[in-house]
């Protein structure tokens, strides 16, 4: 298992092994959601432990325990001791605090580290998920004193940038749920003699709607690529308040649009282009 190089594939294996997928989670649902802040949420954690000492929790023999750590947070995984303690899939993670590793899979010596300064919000977001499913399924017992916590289990600045990036990764992902409402991703097929067909239904991108639309390209600032989306080709454009003239052109004329080559621009369906 060690070969895995994502944090998706360390989630697979945990809705394998016990059942339950963290990504699942519909935070907004999930009382104190921000889980940053332990003792305001969870009554207070009351060990606070240093990386010399976390590093002796490593359920070998002799061992006091077995934990992990996630932002800080110190977890007792005793239950989950095939998979963490020695020998297990997941040793690597026993006591220490490997946070970036979550969401880069570098699981190397150098991956391995309570650091996140860098990840973007939506990677931060994972790691929320992440310790949301470490509190669901085990034993918050404290904190570690270093990144993110001080000597007194107080957050530090680096706990208080994260859970402002774990903020601004809820509010981009709420945008983008948003915006698949009305532009909600085509269908699409692929086979060895016609290559691939993209088209438009009431039903496709898993959106339930009145209007059918046309395949278009979406682009979205900072984002690599783009992505077939179904336009609107009547109506209001989208956030338009209806104050003013409008062509009845849906949102056809979207700047982040742009016609797949080759297909005609009212059709349903569009055969791709390699």
């Amino acid at each position: 298992m060690l070969e895995c190089r994502s944090a998706a594939a360390i989630c697979l294996v945990a809705v394998v092994l016990i059942g339950f997928d963290p990504w699942s989670l519909v935070f907004n649902n999930v009382p104190g959601f921000l889980y940053l802040f332990p003792g305001d949420s969870v009554g207070g954690a009351e060990k606070l432990l240093i990386k010399e000492e976390l590093a002796l929790y490593t359920g070998a023999a002799g061992s006091p325990g077995l934990y992990v750590a996630l932002l800080g947070q110190v977890f007792d995984v005793q239950k989950g001791k095939k998979h963490y303690g020695p020998g297990g899939s997941y040793s690597f993670l026993a006591g220490k605090d490997a946070s970036r590793a979550y969401v880069t899979g570098d699981f190397s010596k150098n991956g391995l580290v309570e650091d996140v300064s860098g990840l973007s919000p939506s990677e931060m977001l994972t790691l929320q998920e992440w310790l949301s499913f470490y509190k669901k399924n085990y034993i918050l017992v404290g904190k570690l004193v270093g990144q993110f916590y001080d000597e007194n289990g107080e957050p530090t600045a680096a706990a208080k940038e994260a859970k402002a990036a774990v903020e601004e990764g809820l509010k981009l992902k709420g945008q983008q749920e948003e915006q698949k409402k009305h532009f909600p991703s085509c269908n699409s097929e692929w086979t060895s003699t016609s290559g691939t067909r993209v088209w438009c239904s009431q039903k496709s991108g898993g959106i339930e709607r009145d209007w059918t639309g046309v395949p278009r390209k979406m682009y979205t600032p900072g984002s690599e690529g783009h992505r077939c989306v179904c336009v609107r080709t009547t109506g209001l454009p989208t956030g338009h308040s209806g104050s003013s003239e409008y062509s009845n052109r849906g949102d056809l004329d979207n700047p982040k649009l742009q016609e797949y080559e080759g297909c005609p621009p009212d059709s349903e369906w569009c055969m791709l282009k390699d």
